[in-house]
């Protein structure tokens, strides 16, 4: 056995091939010393199990001397357990190469070499090798790729609007959906699409600083999207020259990059893909003169191909700051504001014929003489069909005066009255008294909405017998609240940190009931225990105490029972509180309880809300211009006043608002929010989200993706596991997400209501990391197993060989979704024969066994010249597949952009927003795509070689 190694053999390590090619340095009979020159590193094996595989060359290999020139082997010498070989040069001089002068870099990552250099792994990581490669060619023709993924619940009109923008090159539109229809999400899904699909690959997303937070958040928590938050801090602490250059995606607040020009200069020089801007209504712009804010968005407009604008309603802004964002988009089509104002006009009577042809199901002759004037001789065949009774004649109709629509392009809206499923909203008033404490506080500036903070900044001691809850009655209330709805998950919100604090305190005192605190001040860990106490069925606080800038960017939608225990200032901030619970997916009606003291500013704030506004038990999408326009009057009669003059402005308030939502009912645009609806696609990829929820091949996967790394998994409750690194740990570099573990769950629902557990689907970096970690590397690139099968005669050899039939390309030319990798199978038999169609790889996979790496590597060796005979052989079986699928690749390429080219091309002669550039960009996609599928090839991926025992 000791006569087995000698001093300058080499050898390779069977556990850390990374190291390269070792040498033996001493073999004392017990210790074996082993020197790693390409890492210089040294390692010491026990003689009797040492890790090694020995390093043969056979002849036709082509091997490297370590000073660069390369050596095709035809004879191999053994001199003394040394071995020699003679070839032939590149320059076809023949030569001599001892083993010990062998290149030290050498790395076995093809399958041949590997297998015949005895490194070969077990047959379990073959199956993973070739079911990763499986899903990997499924996932990048999906349509759902980029979709499906998100920690949100599928909903149509998000899903086709983040589907329709995200599939355009460097996408230019505004998402102006009503509140509470998920703006922020329709953002995100366009985001990840784009990062995932390659179609961008870094991003500016530019918010209000009140909402950097919020954004962080739900990039982080719905879509696994790592944003680097960028203030002036952050970005003098780096040491980069532009330190925007350190990130794929920066998160910016508009007020800071206003303030810096040095941050300005950077973002201008970064090179974004896209520009996402939220709140972008509060950019303020005239014809004479526009906002520094304006400006700066207009400069970046004008560099980055890809611009997504988050703003209000259109209607809510009026004409002219609506043209405002849309000349940002598009400055060459919007340049003039009157122009638009006067096409703006010519669809309204547009909009009402489509109107009345969806109402009614056919068309008045005014209508039809108003699409005749606006689609011309097109529209004529399309109305004969109409009143001919063709059943496709409407929607085609539909679809043609949409594609013509001025903003049709550019502009996604959606509307509560469009979009159903929003709960009921119920009111709850409790008018409670004024305690003496309170009314003989000094009256400030400003009405004081808060009482409990004025009363307690006051109190010098900390004793509690002097603290405001132990005589406010809506802290009594809420006790005898809570404990009547003790059945029920209850969230309760107030303005200030201080009064959320307070009332938890209140409540362990005075009652025992379990709750917890959620504020600004926590850090996001924290938010996300709290948040996931509240959410445990069983266990968990029956009431989530949260402040006003605490719950932002929050989804609570398993609660409807709210408390209001205090008003804000703002209706916008009240929309946003409701909002919380008040989201398309939520199964109940939203219960409303506000608690306000008598004869105080709660009490006219109150009825300001409710009757003024009707903000309580409906969106007020007027709610801003109202208050912009009383403001003024309504901050002093808060605080007192005659009660008749408080009557009287209520009631003016009242009717300007009736008055505003019929001029906005009038003025929907119905022909958009078709357009933004997405007439049945959002509904289609809801369904098809769902079924492949309900499907058990990832958790399947990912079971076997642990075992091969050692991640140990094991159940923590219903549909939920923990994962933590094992002893065996295979690789460091396991996307774990936290080396101490992590909780993690497959169920979507369980994973909106528990924030704290990680959801896991095809699109998670951990299930994308640890694909690309068997692929990347030679992980199952080789096997040796047993096959059981009475049908074959023992000591037959079968060969698998798996190849990968692909084009390289550049992802942003999207070749992928016409030619993605895929996994060619090829079974020989010891006749040559191809048996892959009549055999499946899962029925021949569960008929084979292991078998020991020595036996393995024996058996290899001696089988060595009859195996790569028929692996040479084995590719020309596979060939004709291949070519098969890049002429359907080309000719899929070809019929799609072609048609895609044509469709744009006459779109742009009838609407302007159709830039050259969408066009230029199809016309380099048909080219390149069509140059590097004759460029595709095979590759072999893996080999495994079965015996019949």
């Amino acid at each position: 056995m000791a006569q087995q190694y000698q001093p300058g053999q080499r050898w390779i390590s069977d556990s850390e091939a990374e190291l390269g090619l070792g040498t033996i340095l001493t073999s004392d009979g017990r210790l074996l010393t082993v020197l790693y020159p390409a890492t210089g590193e040294t390692r010491q094996y026990a003689l009797r199990n040492a890790p090694l595989t020995r390093v043969r060359f056979a002849p036709g290999d082509e091997i490297t001397h370590f000073d660069g020139w390369k050596l095709n082997v035809q004879e191999v010498e053994d001199i003394d357990g040394l071995l020699v070989y003679h070839g032939i040069t590149a320059q076809n001089e023949p030569r001599m190469l001892p083993e010990t002068q062998l290149n030290n870099f050498i790395q076995f990552r093809l399958a041949n070499d590997r297998l015949f250099a005895g490194q070969i792994d077990p047959h379990k990581w073959f199956a993973l090798r070739y079911h990763t490669l499986e899903h990997r060619s499924r996932l990048l023709q999906s349509s759902l790729w980029g979709l499906a993924g998100a920690r949100a619940q599928p909903i149509a009109h998000q899903l086709h609007i983040a589907r329709e923008v995200a599939d355009r090159v460097a996408p230019r539109v505004l998402l102006a959906d009503e509140v509470g229809l998920g703006k922020t999400i329709e953002a995100g899904l366009v985001i990840h699409r784009q990062l995932i699909s390659g179609r961008a690959s870094r991003v500016l997303i530019l918010v209000p600083e009140n909402l950097q937070h919020q954004w962080l958040v739900e990039m982080r928590r719905r879509f696994n999207l790592q944003v680097a938050l960028f203030d002036a801090e952050r970005f003098a602490e780096s040491d980069a020259s532009n330190p925007f250059e350190d990130t794929q995606l920066a998160l910016v607040s508009l007020e800071w990059l206003k303030s810096s020009e040095r941050a300005q200069d950077a973002a201008f020089a970064a090179g974004w893909d896209l520009l996402v801007v939220d709140e972008a209504h509060h950019l303020v712009w005239h014809p004479e003169q526009a906002s520094p804010e304006y400006r700066l968005v207009e400069q970046l407009a004008e560099i980055i191909p890809g611009v997504l604008l988050l703003t209000a309603t259109p209607e809510q802004l009026g004409q002219e700051s609506h043209f405002a964002r849309l000349r940002l988009l598009d400055p060459s089509r919007f340049h003039d504001l009157e122009a638009f104002r006067a096409e703006s006009a010519n669809y309204r009577p547009v909009a009402e014929a489509v109107q009345e042809l969806l109402d009614q199901g056919r068309l008045s002759a005014k209508a039809e003489t108003t699409i005749k004037g606006f689609l011309g001789e097109e529209g004529e065949g399309l109305l004969q069909a109409l009143a001919a009774g063709d059943s496709e004649a409407a929607p085609r109709l539909v679809r043609e005066l949409l594609d013509r629509h001025g903003t049709g392009r550019v502009l996604f809206r959606n509307t509560r009255a469009a979009v159903q499923g929003f709960p009921e909203r119920h009111l709850h008033p409790y008018p409670l008294p004024n305690p003496v404490e309170y009314m003989e506080l000094p009256i400030g500036e400003h009405p004081d909405l808060y009482p409990e903070v004025s009363f307690q900044a006051q109190q010098d001691g900390t004793d509690d017998s002097e603290r405001w809850w132990r005589f406010d009655p809506r802290v009594e209330w809420l006790i005898d609240t809570l404990k009547m709805l003790k059945k029920f998950k209850v969230l309760v919100i107030c303005a200030h940190a201080e009064t959320a604090l307070d009332l938890e305190d209140a409540l362990r005192v005075r009652s025992g009931i379990p709750a917890t605190v959620f504020h600004e001040g926590m850090s996001i860990l924290e938010r996300d225990r709290a948040a996931a106490y509240f959410a445990d069925e069983e266990f968990g606080a029956q009431v989530l105490i949260c402040s006003e800038i605490g719950s932002e960017g929050r989804n609570f939608q398993f609660a409807h029972h709210l408390v209001l225990f205090d008003l804000p200032a703002h209706p916008d901030l009240l929309e946003q509180r409701i909002g919380r619970l008040d989201r398309i997916g939520q199964k109940h009606t939203i219960q409303l309880h506000v608690p306000y003291l008598e004869t105080s500013p709660q009490e006219r704030l109150f009825q300001w809300y409710q009757q003024a506004l009707n903000a309580f038990l409906a969106t007020c999408p007027t709610g801003n211009a109202i208050q912009h326009q009383f403001g003024p009057r309504l901050l002093p009669m808060l605080e007192g006043g005659d009660d008749q003059d408080w009557q009287d402005l209520v009631n003016e308030a009242e009717a300007e608002r009736k008055r505003l939502e019929g001029e906005m009912h009038n003025g929907r645009d119905r022909l958009l929010e078709l357009n933004s609806g997405g007439a049945g696609e959002g509904e289609r990829l809801v369904e098809d989200i769902l079924e492949l929820d309900d499907q058990f091949t990832l958790p399947i996967y990912m079971e076997s993706l642990f075992e091969a790394f050692g991640v140990d998994s094991e159940d923590h409750s219903e549909n939920a596991l923990v994962l933590k690194p094992g002893e065996k740990m295979l690789d460091a570099g396991f996307p774990l997400g936290d080396d101490e573990g992590v909780t993690v769950t497959y169920d979507r629902n369980q994973a909106l209501s528990r924030e704290d557990m990680q959801f896991l689907t095809w699109e998670h970096p951990m299930v994308q990391g640890g694909m690309d970690l068997v692929l990347s590397g030679s992980m199952g690139n080789t096997a040796v197993a047993l096959i059981k099968n009475k049908a074959l005669k023992p000591g037959t050899v079968l060969l698998e060989l798996i190849y990968v039939s692909e084009a390289v390309a550049p992802r942003s030319l999207q070749l992928s979704r016409f030619l993605p990798p895929k996994a060619l199978r090829c079974l020989i038999d010891g006749n040559g024969n191809d048996l892959a169609a009549k055999v499946a790889f899962d029925t021949l996979n569960d008929q084979l066994e292991s078998v020991p790496r020595g036996s393995a590597n024996k058996f290899v060796q001696a089988q060595r010249d009859v195996l790569a005979k028929q692996i040479n052989a084995a590719e020309s079986k596979v060939a004709p597949r291949h070519e098969e699928r890049v002429a359907d690749a080309k000719h899929r390429l070809q019929a799609e952009l072609v048609e895609e080219l044509a469709r744009l091309t006459a779109l742009q002669a009838v609407n302007p927003s159709v830039r050259d550039s969408e066009l230029e960009a199809v016309r380099h996609q048909l080219e390149q795509g069509l140059q590097l599928l004759d460029k595709a090839a095979l590759r072999l991926e893996s080999i495994r070689v079965l015996v019949a025992g």
